[in-house]
């Protein structure tokens, strides 16, 4: 397993959404499982969440969104990433939460979010998911 304290991790929130509780409160949780954590704040745009996994050589992105405009900017925060030279999941890994029906979940992660978590998702089930994928990472294989 990867150090916990190796791991960078984004979290984003994309959008008009300005309610930012439940990012926090992964952010805060991630953090106190001894990741590094970068909390972006609220109205992010697909560009600058992108930009921020750049600059911050990240590891991992968690894309939080309540205001059911996920359809749109997750697919386009994907297809940034690639255009970038990021691959999701390859060079980082993709994570989603928040308000997303289940079958837009499935279908966003058809197209390259590794999992989406819904309301309620534990908090350990977040950190043990991040755990047992980021390994798969180029930059943490073997």
């Amino acid at each position: 397993m990867v150090e916990r304290s190796k791991v960078r991790i984004i979290v984003a929130k994309p959008g008009l959404d300005g309610h930012d509780r439940g990012a926090k409160v992964i952010a805060r949780a991630l953090r106190d499982a001894g990741f590094e954590v970068i909390y972006t704040g609220i109205r992010q745009t697909p560009e600058q969440i992108v930009e921020s996994v750049i600059q911050e050589d990240a590891d991992v992105l968690g894309i939080s969104i309540l205001s059911g405009a996920h359809m749109v900017l997750i697919p386009k925060i994907l297809k940034l990433l690639e255009e970038k030279g990021l691959k999701p999941n390859e060079d980082v890994l993709v994570i989603a939460g928040g308000i997303i029906p289940p079958d837009d979940a499935q279908e966003l992660e058809k197209i390259g979010v590794a999992k989406v978590f819904g309301p309620g998702s534990p908090i350990e089930g977040i950190i043990s998911f991040i755990d047992e994928n980021i390994t798969k990472l180029r930059k943490f294989s073997a």
